[in-house]
């Protein structure tokens, strides 16, 4: 049960973070605490149930997808040790580790934190990774390097107190240009640089788009500004998450994302509402350390004349096709950006040491995982990219096709998602052969995506494609089908704008790669070599719904549509539930518990002098201690507004509750009152420790009336 791990080399905030998953883990494990609360508590740790019961999904989170070779062989090490050898890559520029015991955990934390790998965050209601274009930095369109700024807002935000127990995840993308490489357009904040002359100097900053999102109801954001100068990104994220999580839904999962509040309150009301809580924030403006643009310490390049294999390789048509869809030349004269493209975002342990060696060897020590789950390597010299690919091909990794048709985004779906309806994963591989064999001129096709989910939540985001499938099925009688629902007119143009796809029909998902046929056979006949979404606005959506409804007939089924692809018996749906923001069991007074913690968490931010962290908590802890309070009455507490105000009517205006003024509200919200100073935080702790004490007595009041039966508490709107 109590696993063993090292902490040498891990940072003071990382020991504590793997001590305490320990100390959970074991106190869960002797039934010493509730299986909700620690789910709830580990998912903030990156570890999340799988599909298959008794192991785990470990989650690393890589900003902006940024890895050294190091780093990258310690991932695969773990990977070997720990797990089945497999790392994933998925489309927010991390990497997962599948089927991990759950007592493993804070070794495989320990292990990895040692290389500043962290698990942080990754899952659960916080600020998720924050991703960013890969060719950031050496992108010939860029007007800026981005990187720096993304990094700041990942080391800012992670284990901020503001961001730990929101109503749902966070997500920030930074592109290096206005072609949104990074898919700004669907994220809940996105940035994209922008230069602009002030005062006869050139200043950097950023466009700002807020309330964007895939799933179920997709929403491009919308524009907050044209340009905020750089050194105030940070105090926007700041207010504005302080503003999603004291106003965001909760009880209702499916409307607790930042687009749903934005859509109610309009977007002036929201830019208001961050703007009132300017005063209470740690900085007013936060710089990043700009490094001026220079060549990386780089290997030595190989020896410029090949041998003779190596000779020959470079005259051949797989070596062409590869150098014109994977390779680059970057901004810096003279080096190349290298795309690998890795199927299904699958990596192997054996070919992640094989990637870091080349790193050594030929590039610098800075390699990218990319948005569609591939890599890129980085500053490579003309003279190496025979040698790169060579060895590539030794791993099987020297695929042509980066970024085109050919290169397929699937989630894992169910071959380890609790939430996935249907294979993805089988399915992608089968498109991909539709494509290499019957469409091979399209291997250089950059202009049509196909992505795939194994659900309608678009973890694959094929949302975001201009060919899309989510997973889902069709009931004929007692009889149930796999199907996918065919997205289409996803994806960002050439001009940066972005679109969401729009529903078009369900079809069985045998019958998917006809359906491919005959959406590129049509496309091929009338698009007139126009862009896919132009071809397919142009058609109207009624077109391909007329076009593709045949597909949909399951008059008959001996075509195999009762089997999923990947599986040889009939498909059986098992659909679980997902993690990231699951129901609750407690009782009342456990959720008091979690007040006076917050309470512990505020003394201890101000013993360290860290004031606005330690004010945070304060108010955290006003609100939980109000909460629990009102549901021993069966009050929903569906956002911190609400609890707040709730609080002050069914407890102190029936004099239930005695405050110095009898005004909740005024006495929980002078967080954004006061600027953080040391006489206000400690005032602050002070009233809420006050307030924590006095719930405390209503409470053991309450239960004195009840004959010590404690109030149970079955439901999501205990995650307020």
């Amino acid at each position: 049960m109590f696993s063993q791990f090292d902490l040498t080399n891990v940072s003071a905030a990382a020991q504590k973070d793997i001590t305490e998953l320990q100390n959970r883990i074991n106190a869960y494990l002797l039934g010493q605490e509730d299986a909700e609360r620690f789910r709830h508590y580990r998912l903030t740790r990156g570890v999340y149930g799988q599909r298959q019961v008794g192991v785990q999904m470990y989650r690393t989170k890589i900003p902006f997808g940024k890895l050294t070779a190091r780093q990258l062989e310690r991932i695969a090490q773990v990977s070997e040790k720990y797990t089945n050898g497999n790392l994933h890559l998925t489309t927010r520029q991390n990497i997962q580790l599948h089927y991990i015991k759950l007592t493993d955990a804070p070794a495989v934390s320990a292990e990895l934190e040692q290389v500043a790998v962290t698990a942080r965050e990754a899952c659960g209601n916080t600020v998720r990774n924050i991703t960013g274009s890969a060719k950031a930095g050496i992108d010939p369109q860029e007007p800026f390097d981005i990187s720096p700024y993304a990094h700041a807002a990942f080391t800012y935000f992670l284990r901020n107190p503001i961001c730990q127990d929101m109503g749902r995840k966070v997500k920030i993308a930074f592109s290096s240009g206005e072609s949104d490489s990074a898919y700004t357009y669907f994220h809940d904040f996105g940035f994209i640089p922008r230069i602009k002359n002030l005062h006869g100097q050139q200043v950097r900053g950023f466009k700002v788009v807020i309330g964007g999102g895939l799933g179920a109801q997709s929403m491009v954001a919308q524009t907050a500004y044209e340009f905020l100068e750089t050194d105030k990104i940070i105090p926007f994220l700041e207010g504005a998450l302080r503003v999603f999580d004291r106003y965001g839904e909760r009880e209702k999962r499916m409307k607790a994302r930042l687009k749903f509040l934005i859509q109610k309150v309009g977007l002036p009301h929201f830019l208001e509402l961050v703007e009132q809580e300017q005063i209470a924030l740690k900085n007013h403006s936060v710089p990043v350390a700009v490094i001026p643009d220079e060549l990386p310490a780089l290997p030595p390049p190989p020896d410029a004349h090949l041998p003779p294999h190596l000779e020959e390789i470079t005259q051949t048509r797989p070596y062409q096709l590869w150098l014109s869809t994977n390779v680059f030349e970057q901004k810096q004269p003279g080096y190349y950006g290298i795309h690998i493209r890795v199927p299904l975002g699958n990596l192997h342990a054996l070919q992640a040491y094989a990637i870091a060696q080349m790193v050594s060897d030929y590039a610098h020590n800075d390699l990218r995982i990319t948005v569609n789950q591939g890599l890129l390597l980085r500053f490579v010299p003309q003279n190496a990219l025979p040698w790169v690919y060579y060895r590539l091909q030794q791993i099987n990794l020297a695929q042509p096709g980066f970024d085109t048709i050919v290169d397929i985004t699937a989630c894992p779906g169910t071959d380890t998602c609790a939430l996935g309806v249907t294979n993805s994963t089988g399915l992608a591989a089968q498109l991909e052969e539709v494509i290499k064999e019957e469409y091979p001129e399209l291997l250089t096709e950059t202009g049509i995506k196909i992505k795939i989910s194994g659900c309608m939540n678009s973890c694959g985001q094929h949302m975001a494609a201009n060919i899309g499938f989510h997973g889902s099925s069709i009931k004929k009688n007692a009889l149930v089908i796999p199907a996918m629902q065919i997205v289409l007119g996803g994806g960002v143009d050439v001009e940066g704008k972005g679109f969401i796809a729009e529903k078009i029909v369900k079809i069985p998902t045998k019958r998917v790669p006809d359906a491919l046929r005959i959406l590129l056979n049509d496309y091929e006949q009338h698009g007139n070599n126009t862009y896919f979404n132009d071809y397919f606005y142009q058609q109207g959506k009624n077109y391909f719904y007329n076009l593709l409804k045949p597909l949909a007939d399951i008059a008959t089924t001996n075509d195999g549509i009762t089997f999923d692809w990947g599986q040889n018996t009939p498909y059986v749906q098992e659909i679980g539930v997902g993690e990231c923001a699951g129901v609750s069991l407690d009782v009342v007074g456990a959720i008091i518990n979690d007040a006076q913690e917050k309470i512990t968490l505020a003394q201890d931010a101000l013993a360290q002098d860290a004031l606005a962290d330690s004010i945070y908590h304060s108010y955290t802890a006003f609100v939980i201690g109000a909460k629990a309070l009102l549901l021993s009455k069966e009050v929903h507490c569906n956002t911190h507004a609400g609890i707040i105000s709730d609080f002050q009517t069914h407890y102190v205006n029936t004099g239930e509750f005695t405050l110095p003024n009898n005004n909740f509200e005024e006495l929980a919200l002078q967080i954004n009152r006061h600027e953080p100073s040391a006489q206000f935080a400690k005032q602050y702790l002070h009233h809420a420790a006050g307030f924590v004490n006095a719930a405390i007595n209503t409470r053991t009041q309450q239960l004195a009336l009840a004959n010590g039966q404690d109030k149970l508490v079955i439901d999501n709107y205990y995650k307020a």
